[in-house]
């Protein structure tokens, strides 16, 4: 059985990555789950929030993901997304505050679009930061 399977990530913007990985590891509607090479076929809408690759040197690569989907098929996977950025590419403080923002814009509630834009704001801004907090953990700081 191959110890790999090749992995492309492509956002509406660019291709992310595109390479051999070990194992993938992304948040479905359902839960998160994990894909090996030999997994089944699989197609899957995804959340927003990390999506994590285990290269085949072991290394370890997190990306944020606003949602999309993901397709396993025997030799490959597919990460399909409207938007995608390496964690460390995100900046935290401004993701922060975008929550503020979101949170007080969701305790006015001055109307149920301006709700809705609010809490889909905050969703986003809160797995990018989740997305940030993953890769610090992996860091180790």
């Amino acid at each position: 059985m191959a110890t790999t399977v090749h992995c492309d990530i492509v956002s509406a913007d660019e291709a992310l990555f595109s390479g051999l990985v070990e194992m993938v590891v992304a948040t479905g509607s359902l839960g998160e789950l994990g894909v090996t090479p030999g997994h089944a076929p699989l197609l899957s809408d995804l959340r927003p929030g990390p999506v994590r690759l285990i290269k085949e040197d072991g290394e370890e690569e997190i990306y944020y993901l606003s949602g999309g989907y993901l397709e396993v098929q025997p030799n490959s996977v597919s990460i399909l997304a409207d938007t995608a950025v390496r964690a460390d590419d995100i900046d935290e403080a401004a993701a922060a505050q975008a929550v503020k923002e979101a949170e007080a814009a969701l305790s006015n509630q001055a109307g149920e679009i301006e709700y809705s834009k609010a809490a889909a704001i905050l969703a986003e801004s809160t797995a990018q930061l989740l997305t940030v907090q993953k890769l610090r953990k992996k860091l180790g700081g």
